[in-house]
């Protein structure tokens, strides 16, 4: 519990991110080095609530022992901390970067002060850990003789894989992309979360634990050069379907088609390949240098694709969301422990405010029509503000305008998994064209098939996907073995 009365007597402080004018320089990661009187101060602050609803089903997905390692923290034990983090998750080093931190919305204290700093404590136990050498391979110590194939190298499919090699099952995991890591090697920027040090750190430790991997591999229905899936089933004693929700949401107004207009994950995902293949040296990346560049949608992808124009050296920058601002406090309708709808400023938004002089989004505003320069390029983009009534969008009439843009990214979310690894196998579908498999059991209606993740539930977070591929692989070592030992 901390300090018993840490919570009256310190005040919540964050860890500062590096200074917004000298980050955008470069796409090393925006954190500080963690400063340990700061964390025991603010391990200090948690409570005695009596019923910690951090870890309950509306705070932590994968219901850490968030107290627990508080309370180890402010007493200086940072390696039984560390102990504790792992019970429950993988990748603390992941989660402690680019988890939205669902469990300090439903920090107890939050009911009347700021909430307690959950997730800059969780990085700084993940990362001392690594740092003092604590953690190391733990490759199982019995093999079962059971085989599983994890298709897709996502937070579900690692930790998915990692449950099932402990368990001692040999698993092997494919992966369509070039390196392992799924949405968090090429859909997250470096600055947000490192590749060399932080992914392909653990990657080499889930490889030194025995899990092989194989990459630049599709898993469809064996042509053009594919794995194909139903030979996968034959050939291992389970398949889990981890490939996560890779359908983008498009826009479809007039100009669409125009040279200029890209899918958010386009841009993201070549920027990051060239970022670590060459440091953009081979010029196999969508630049956004001296362009009028206009981000639609908000979320972290929309603030990622803010965060990498930026680094590149755009003109200008816009973001367009359709919804009214949130309010600074939380609304009647929207009472703790639920996920705070607060107005929040993310570390794009910073970076631009601190070269534009302004925030980047605009709210309640929505695109009409995108607009040729007359040789098939983009130019502008016409819009229309909108406004809510009666619980429905409406357009604003006279407020059309029309601006600038070189380069537009559609940042809308996904709308479901790609099929090209489900269709061979007859893997049935629910309404949203997600692998239908029930929650807590993640079987499809294919014997031996199971899924988990994204593509199971919809896009999500990365704590989420993490947690289904922990269960997954629970309930896939039930089925192999009779018993399991997994939590």
């Amino acid at each position: 519990m901390g300090k018993p009365t840490g919570f009256m007597e310190f005040q919540r402080e964050t860890a500062p991110y590096r200074d917004a004018a000298k980050r955008q320089l470069d796409f090393k990661e925006i954190y500080t080095n963690h400063d340990e009187e700061r964390l025991t101060t603010q391990g200090a602050r948690c409570m005695d609530c009596g019923v910690p609803f951090c870890q309950s089903d509306n705070g932590c997905p994968i219901h850490n022992l968030i107290p627990e390692w508080n309370d180890l923290v402010y007493r200086g034990h940072w390696r039984e901390a560390l102990d504790r983090l792992h019970k429950t998750n993988n990748f603390p080093e992941f989660t402690g970067r680019v988890c939205p931190a669902p469990c300090e919305g439903s920090c107890v204290l939050g009911i009347t002060d700021p909430a307690v700093t959950i997730k800059n404590i969780e990085m700084a136990i993940i990362d001392r850990g690594f740092a003092e050498g604590w953690v190391v391979p733990q490759p199982p110590a019995i093999r079962t003789g059971k085989t599983v194939a994890v298709i897709g190298s996502g937070p579900a499919g690692l930790s998915a894989a990692a449950q099932l090699n402990k368990a001692g099952h040999s698993v092997t995991v494919y992966e369509r992309a070039d390196r392992i890591g799924g949405l968090l090697m090429y859909g997250i920027p470096n600055m947000k979360l490192d590749k060399a040090v932080v992914v392909e750190r653990r990657v080499q430790l889930l490889r030194d634990e025995g899990i092989t991997f194989i990459t630049g591999t599709a898993v469809a229905d064996g042509n053009d050069g594919s794995q194909d899936v139903r030979q996968l089933a034959k050939d291992f004693d389970a398949v889990l379907l981890c490939t996560g929700a890779t359908s983008p949401r498009d826009l479809p107004i007039d100009g669409r088609e125009l040279n200029g207009v890209h899918f958010a994950m386009e841009f993201l995902t070549a920027n990051t390949r060239s970022f670590l293949d060459s440091e953009h040296s081979d010029g196999n990346y969508i630049s956004a240098k001296d362009k009028h560049v206009i981000v639609i949608g908000g979320g972290d992808t929309g603030t990622d694709c803010i965060g990498t124009s930026l680094r590149h050296g755009c003109k200008s920058l816009v973001n367009f969301e359709l919804f009214p601002q949130p309010p600074a406090e939380r609304a009647d309708n929207n009472p703790w422990p639920t996920w705070p709808r607060i107005h929040r400023v993310d570390y794009g938004h910073e970076e631009a405010a601190q070269k534009y002089g302004n925030d980047p989004r605009v709210y309640g505003i929505s695109s009409a029509e995108f607009v040729s320069d007359g040789n098939g390029n983009l130019k502008a983009i016409r819009t229309v503000d909108v406004e809510m009534k009666n619980g429905r969008i409406e357009n604003i009439p006279g407020s059309e305008r029309e601006w600038p843009c070189d380069l537009a990214f559609l940042a809308l979310g996904f709308l479901g998994p790609e099929h090209g690894a489900s269709d061979p196998l007859q893997v049935a579908y629910d309404e949203r064209s997600n692998y239908q498999a029930e929650y807590g059991v993640y079987k499809t209606n294919v014997s031996n098939v199971y899924a988990a993740g994204d593509c199971r539930r919809g896009q999500s977070l990365v704590v989420r996907a993490i947690n289904e591929g922990r269960e997954a692989a629970r309930e896939l070592d039930r089925e192999l073995m009779g018993v399991t030992q997994l939590p």
